[in-house]
């Protein structure tokens, strides 16, 4: 038997009898849920220096990013080793077992280099240990004390590394705690990792392995996000949950990190199996690796809670058994209003598999009471995905057109005043959807609209389920929620209150879920993935629709001007969220100016070919700015004269030639045996340097195997004249001892040698940047390269 014709009128999951009064009491409950949910993502407030001793207090840990980072000290610098010296006699003073691990280390993972070949760095980590009372293991807090070239490192990573320095005086003040806790101050992070590999690799610490809590920045403000974690993680998302006191981080941002193709010392310690969390604060990303990342740019909410959740963590793992924290699943996981919310991965398919079936059952039902046709619930799904599709097409659409009246945006991770263009994105989305909902209401029906998008977030929560675990909760339980309150709707009085509450209490659990990923996809990706937040924004809308449908008239059964009223009415939250997302980009671009405070990003490196005497302007810009457009006129790829620099293509221009000397080859030792050749040489930097590169010409000779500091390294020749290389950060002034075993061609072997030191300001024809031009936060930033060749 056939469903009964649907009227007009009855194609709502609701129909109050006081319309206006019931949107706004479900408007008031939503605003109110996702205000708690940004409390919940707030940081807290900071504690004064009087600060009880056993806990952490933000003010004491300022006092300490002060004096790390007062000026840039990359790993090898002068002030760096007085950064490291800080460290040394802080820690001594607090009683601790204290040493400095002097080495040569690889980069975390045996990673190919920039310049095509191995890296390695002399590291001088800080290691200090508190003996537990009957250890079952060891706990490691960690973060890198050296800096960017370019900064000071205020946030990135001297408030990691103040933060570690200051949860260590909290924690010798009290009683001592079962495990040993390992302290863990890495060089070279900023480099290659190596710090970070050199003491996972070969510290006799971190021998049997352990729990890691790495602490990071990359940005100046905002939650202390927990975004990676070992495999496997369910117990030590238990212990998070429950020792954290601000315990902000989801499966999903574990997911999306694990995809990108980022590192931190975190990764040198997964290669070595060992077990832990990741933590950083990410907002504010506009002043990351910048002259600007100055202790005054510390934002001092982020520390404390850095520091809360450090020893709130510390102390759970100091006092639990370290043997008993294998699981054999990742749990999904979220918060929830300062809490966090887990359940086990293995559910993650159930659940959505039933979301899907219960989404079904609801269509079914639709159908079944007269609230829709099998035509309008087809015709819901498929033209649900018009907003899916639109809105992040949308924001992209925005965000390009904002980077063509703004073009220094594209050198930034975010923009300096990022909110209003955030909001922007939000607005945007919202006017998709209301505009997409109001042409469609009348024709498809109010019910059918709802299924359609319960529907789809159903299906993207089983693709999730399959495809990325730890992000299907985002659209399955809301699409659970939903379905469930539809059918708590259509089992009671439709004018009466409790449809109202059903749709309304499956909204606030879609604010829950997915409000914060809107709140933290936007500093987490930048403006420039802007869409994946408006998609998340969309889908949020898609879960609320049944709130939505009482900001409009009723479902039909208007005529005349009734009916032209109704369609006007139901076109104000569309119009209004379009104006809104104008006017907001419009303030985000009259406000987000670039000046002295805020200056526009720019990219500048010298490199010197020393043995023809030809010198060129360099830079990464796509679209150079005005400023560094004076010294660059055309592209070229640098790979054939300074392999070190990489493969790219890059902006040049001709530049004066700067009396400066290249690194010196010496031949220490030269011997063949049958068809191999073995060439022992020292690599030695005749001016103060933070690397030096040496590659191999692979038409001269073919390199079988290689060892630099008398560490062996992987042979992996590239691409190009100069197939094999190696790169090494912070050289000793005696230089690098680098021995090859070769098969010669039938001439000299051909090497090319090159090192980098940072600062142009000694230049011939640099000249200052203007007050509002300023350097984009980069590794190669005012690097100044100088190679030769040597034929041996």
């Amino acid at each position: 038997m056939g469903a009964p014709p649907t009227r007009p009128a009855d194609r709502a999951l609701t129909k109050p009898r006081r319309r206006l009064t019931s949107a706004v009491a479900a408007l008031i409950a939503l605003l109110a849920v996702g205000a708690g949910v940004l409390v919940g993502l707030s940081t807290p407030a900071p504690a004064p220096a009087d600060a009880p001793e056993r806990e952490f207090s933000a003010a004491r840990a300022y006092r300490n990013v002060e004096v790390i980072a007062a000026e840039p000290h990359v790993a090898g610098s002068a002030a760096n080793d007085r950064v490291r010296e800080h460290l040394v006699a802080t820690l001594r003073g607090l009683g601790l077992q204290t040493e400095v691990q002097d080495a040569v280390a690889p980069e975390a993972g045996q990673l190919s280099g920039a310049a095509g070949g191995a890296t390695l760095a002399r590291v001088r980590n800080v290691v200090a240990r508190l003996p537990g009372t009957d250890p079952t293991g060891k706990v490691f807090l960690v973060s890198h004390y050296d800096s960017v070239q370019t900064g000071p490192g205020g946030n990135d990573d001297a408030a990691g590394t103040a933060t570690i320095l200051e949860v260590a005086r909290a924690l010798t003040t009290g009683p001592r705690l079962r495990n040993d806790i390992v302290f863990v101050l890495t060089d070279a992070e900023e480099a290659c990792l190596c710090g970070a590999a050199g003491f996972a690799a070969d510290h006799p610490l971190a021998r049997d392995g352990g729990v890691v809590l790495n602490l990071e920045a990359r940005g100046s403000t905002g939650p202390v996000i927990m975004f990676e974690t070992s495999r496997n993680n369910a117990k030590l998302v238990e212990v998070f949950g429950k020792a954290a006191p601000h315990p902000v981080g989801t499966s999903f941002a574990v997911e999306i990190y694990r995809a990108l193709p980022n590192d931190t010392d975190f990764t040198a310690f997964l290669d070595r199996k060992f077990v832990g969390l990741n933590s950083a604060y990410i907002d504010g990303g506009a002043i990351y690796h910048t002259p600007l990342d100055v202790p005054a740019r510390v934002d001092r909410g982020s520390l404390q809670m850095h520091g809360d959740n450090a020893l709130g963590l510390a102390r759970e793992f100091g006092r639990t058994d370290l043997g008993d924290l294998s699981a054999g699943h990742d749990d999904t996981y979220f918060p929830v209003l300062g809490g966090l919310v887990r359940y086990p991965g293995w559910l993650t398919l159930p659940l959505a598999v039933a979301a899907l079936l219960a989404v079904g059952a609801l269509g079914w039902l639709l159908r079944r009471r007269g609230r829709a046709t099998a035509g309008t619930l087809a015709a819901g799904f498929g033209l649900t995905l018009l907003p899916v599709v639109v809105a992040p097409l949308g924001a992209w659409l925005l965000w390009a057109a904002i980077t063509t009246i703004r073009p220094g945006y594209a050198e930034l991770l975010d923009p300096y005043r990022p909110v209003w263009y955030r909001l922007a994105v939000v607005a945007l989305s919202a006017a998709v959807l209301f505009c997409w909902y109001a042409l469609l209401r009348r024709r498809v029906g109010p019910a059918a609209l709802a299924f359609g998008g319960l529907a789809w977030l159903a299906v993207f929560g089983v693709l999730l389920a399959v495809a990325v675990p730890g992000g299907a909760y985002l659209t399955t339980l809301p699409a659970l929620a939903g379905a469930l309150a539809g059918f708590a709707a259509l089992a009671t009085r439709r004018d009466g209150p409790w449809p109202v509450v059903a749709v309304t209490l499956a909204a606030a659990v879609a604010v829950v879920i997915l409000l914060p990923p809107v709140v933290l996809l936007f500093p987490a990706l930048g403006m420039g993935m802007g869409a994946v937040a408006a998609l998340v924004a969309v889908l949020l809308g898609l879960a609320v629709l049944p709130v939505v449908d009482l900001l409009h008239p009723r479902a039909g059964g208007q005529r005349g001007l009734l009916a032209l009223r109704a369609r006007r009415l139901g076109a104000l939250p569309a119009t209004a969220a379009a104006l809104a997302a104008v006017v907001l980009a419009g303030v985000g671009l009259a406000v987000d100016r670039f000046d002295a405070a805020h200056p526009v990003p720019t990219h500048l490196m010298y490199a010197l070919d020393a043995g023809t005497g030809k010198a060129t302007w360099l830079t990464r810009e796509e679209k150079p700015q005005p400023w560094t457009d004076g010294y660059v006129d055309g592209t070229v790829s640098v790979a054939d004269d300074f392999p070190g620099l990489g493969n790219s293509e890059m902006r040049a221009g001709p530049a004066a030639a700067a009396p400066l000397p290249a690194p010196k080859v010496d031949v220490l030792s030269d011997t063949r045996t049958g068809d191999q050749r073995v060439l022992r040489l020292r690599v030695v930097p005749q001016r103060q340097v933070r690397l030096l590169t040496l590659h191999v010409d692979t038409s001269t000779a073919t390199v079988r195997s290689a060892s630099v500091a008398g560490r062996d390294v992987p042979v992996e020749p590239g691409d190009g004249k100069w197939g094999f290389g190696v790169v090494f950060h912070a050289p000793p002034p005696e230089g690098v001892e680098v021995t090859l075993t070769l098969v010669p061609g039938s001439g000299a072997v051909s090497v090319r040698a090159m090192d980098a030191s940072d600062g142009l300001s000694g230049v011939p024809g640099f000249r200052p940047r203007p007050p509002d031009v300023g350097v984009v936060g980069s590794h190669s930033s005012e690097m100044l390269a100088v190679a030769r060749t040597y034929p041996i």
